[in-house]
C-alpha cells in the first residue's frame, strides 16, 4: 500500500468539491463514510463518458502513473530474476484449467474436507443469497459490528450495504481499503484500492472522518507514510480488539484439505483471521485449487505479478475449527454469481483462470490515464473490461462498453501469470455486444458473404454470375471505375474504388488462349 502514501502531489480543495459535484451530477452518489459506497455501479454512464470525466483529473492521473509505473519496474525487476518464469505461467495456467475442467467435483471435494475439519460450508447462487447467508450468520452471533479483511467478492455482491441495512457495521481493515471507505470513495484498483490518492489526500481524509467512526486521528498528523500507517493502525486495534465476528475472503481454496488461504502484506488480515470468534469467508467458486501442491506455483507467480515481491509479508492458511486456537465457528460460503455462466462460455471462461494480482491494471494505458473509476465495477482495468460484462451481463451502457474500453496492445496478456487471453476475450464480447443489439438479425456483410457461399460453393453458379457480369461490361464503355455503389454498398464503395466488370471471365480468356479449360497442358 506504500505507492498510496508516498506520492508527494498536492490536490486543490476546489478540484476535488468539482470532482464531487460532477459525479453527482452523473448519479454517483457516495454513502455515509462507516459502511461504504451504497450507490449501485450499474447506473453508471458508458465508459467513454466516465473516462473523459476521469481524463480531466489531472492529480489522479499524476498519482496513476507513478503508482503504476514503480509497481510495473519492481514487477519486472523480480520476475527477471527467474529463468523459468514462462514455465510457471504454463503450469498456472495448465492448473487453473483442470481445475475448471471438473470444477463441480474439486468443489464438492472441497466440501467434504473443509466439514470434516469443523467448518460449515454453505452455497450461494447469487449476490442476494450470499448476503442473506452472512447477515443470518451475523445476525446469530448478535454482533452489530464485523471487521473485514479486504475482499473482491464481498464488494462484488456489495455485502457492506447488506449489512448496513441490517444495522450491522462493516469495517474494512486493509489500509488503501479504510482510506477508500474514510474517503466515502470507490476502490479504483485490485490490489491497491486507493492508489488514485496522494498523501496529502489521505492525511485530509484522517484527519476529517477517523473521529466519526472510532478514535480520531492526531492532531499533528503529518504526510509521512509511516505516521499515516501509524494512525491507521492505532485506530483499527480498538476495532480488532472487540469486534466478535470476522469476514474475509480468499485467494485459494485447497480441494484436497479443505483449507483457505489469504496472502497480503500489512498483517491485518491476520488478526481478522485469527482475534474473532466467529469467520466468515466468502469465496468464489473459481478461487479452488485441486491439491495442496498446487499452491507452492501460485505462491511464486502473484506476489511478483502483484507487488513485485519474491514473496507475501503474511501467507495466512487455515482449515476448519482448531480447538482452543483462532476462531470457534468458521463458515464458508461459496460464491457462484454467475460464474457457472461464464464457465459454460468456451472462450469466455479463461476469466475464471484471474488470481486477482492486478498485473494488467499496472502496464494497461488505458487504465493508467483513466483510473478504476471509469470501469463502474469493483474488478476495474483490462481484467474489468471481460470480468464484468460477464458477471452483470450487457444490459447496460456501461457494461455494454467495457469490451471496447481497450488499445487490444496485448501488454495485459503478456504480464498476466495465468496467461489469460484478455484481448480475444475482449473481441470475443464485442461481438456478443453486436449481436445482441442486432437482435438476431444478419448485418448485411453477414448476409452478403453467405450469398457468396453460395455462389462459390458450385462451378456452375460461379460461371453463371461471372458471365452476367461480363455481359454488364458494354454498358460501361471506356470508364474503369464503377464509383459510388447503391445501398448497401455505398459505405464499401465510399473508401474504395469498384473496377468495371471485365470483358470477358478467365475461363473464357483461357479457353481462347490456350483452347482448353482443364489446365491439363500445364503440368
Amino acid at each position: 500500500m506504500s505507492e498510496t502514501v508516498e506520492s508527494d502531489r498536492h490536490v486543490d480543495e476546489s478540484d476535488r468539491h468539482a470532482e464531487q459535484e460532477a459525479l453527482s451530477q452523473h448519479g454517483f452518489g457516495l454513502g455515509h463514510p462507516h459502511v461504504g459506497v451504497t450507490a449501485t455501479f450499474v447506473g453508471m454512464p458508458k465508459f467513454p463518458k466516465a473516462a473523459r470525466h476521469e481524463l480531466a483529473n489531472t492529480v489522479q492521473r499524476r498519482n496513476l502513473e507513478h503508482a503504476t509505473s514503480t509497481i510495473r519496474h519492481k514487477r519486472a525487476a523480480v520476475v527477471d530474476e527467474l529463468a523459468d518464469w514462462e514455465e510457471l505461467r504454463l503450469a498456472a495456467e495448465a492448473i487453473k484449467n483442470r481445475t475448471l475442467r471438473h470444477l463441480d467435483d474439486y468443489l464438492l471435494e472441497f466440501e467434504e474436507k473443509a466439514t470434516a475439519a469443523g467448518a460449515q460450508v454453505h452455497w450461494a447462487r447469487d449476490a442476494e443469497e450470499a448476503n442473506r447467508i452472512v447477515v443470518d450468520l451475523v445476525r446469530d452471533t448478535g454482533a452489530s459490528e464485523v471487521v473485514k479483511v479486504k475482499s473482491m467478492a464481498t464488494q462484488e455482491i456489495e455485502l457492506n450495504e447488506a449489512l448496513a441495512a441490517a444495522g450491522i457495521d462493516a469495517w474494512e481493515t486493509d489500509l488503501a481499503e479504510l482510506i477508500v471507505q474514510l474517503g466515502n470513495d470507490w476502490p479504483s484498483h485490485i490490489l491497491v484500492p486507493a492508489i488514485h490518492r496522494n498523501r496529502s489526500e489521505v492525511r485530509e481524509i484522517f484527519l476529517q472522518n477517523m473521529a466519526k467512526v472510532g478514535r480520531p486521528a492526531p492532531d499533528d498528523l503529518t504526510e509521512e507514510p509511516a505516521r499515516l500507517a501509524e494512525a491507521a493502525r492505532v485506530h483499527l486495534r480498538e476495532k480488532f480488539l472487540r469486534a466478535k465476528v470476522g469476514i474475509s475472503g480468499a485467494n485459494f481454496a485447497i480441494a484436497d484439505t479443505g483449507s483457505l488461504v489469504v496472502v497480503e502484506s500489512e498483517g491485518n488480515g491476520r488478526m481478522c483471521l485469527t482475534l474473532p470468534e466467529t469467520l466468515i469467508s466468502v469465496v468464489g467458486i473459481e478461487k479452488i485449487l485441486p491439491t495442496w501442491a498446487d499452491l507452492e506455483v501460485f505462491l511464486q507467480v502473484l506476489p511478483r505479478s502483484s507487488t513485485g515481491e519474491r514473496e507475501n509479508p503474511y501467507t495466512s492458511v487455515w482449515t476448519g475449527v482448531a480447538a482452543g486456537d483462532g476462531p470457534q465457528n468458521v463458515h464458508i460460503v461459496l460464491l457462484d454469481n454467475n460464474r457457472t455462466g461464464i464457465l459454460a462460455d468456451e472462450v469466455g471462461r479463461a476469466a475464471l483462470r484471474c488470481i486477482r494480482c492486478s498485473a494488467c491494471l499496472n502496464v494497461c494505458p488505458v487504465y493508467e490515464r483513466t483510473g478504476g473509476h471509469a470501469y463502474g465495477s469493483v474488478y476495474p482495468g483490462p481484467i474489468g473490461a471481460i470480468l464484468t460484462p460477464q458477471l452483470r451481463g450487457t444490459a447496460s451502457k456501461i457494461d455494454q462498453s467495457l469490451p471496447y474500453a481497450s488499445s487490444l496492445c496485448g501488454a495485459c496478456f503478456d504480464v498476466c501469470p495465468v496467461r489469460i487471453p484478455i484481448p480475444d476475450i475482449l473481441v470475443h464480447l464485442r461481438t456478443r455486444v453486436v449481436d445482441e443489439h442486432r437482435k438476431g438479425l444478419p448485418t448485411a456483410e453477414a448476409a452478403a458473404m453467405k450469398a457468396m457461399e453460395k455462389v462459390f460453393a458450385d462451378h456452375r453458379r460461379l460461371e453463371a454470375a461471372q458471365k452476367a457480369a461480363t455481359v454488364s461490361h458494354r454498358f460501361f464503355g471506356n470508364r474503369r471505375t464503377l464509383g459510388a455503389l447503391p445501398w448497401p454498398m455505398t459505405p464499401w464503395s465510399s473508401a474504395r474504388d469498384t473496377p468495371v466488370p471485365p470483358a470477358e471471365t478467365f475461363r473464357e480468356w483461357w479457353k481462347r488462349e490456350r483452347g482448353n479449360t482443364s489446365g491439363d497442358e500445364t503440368r
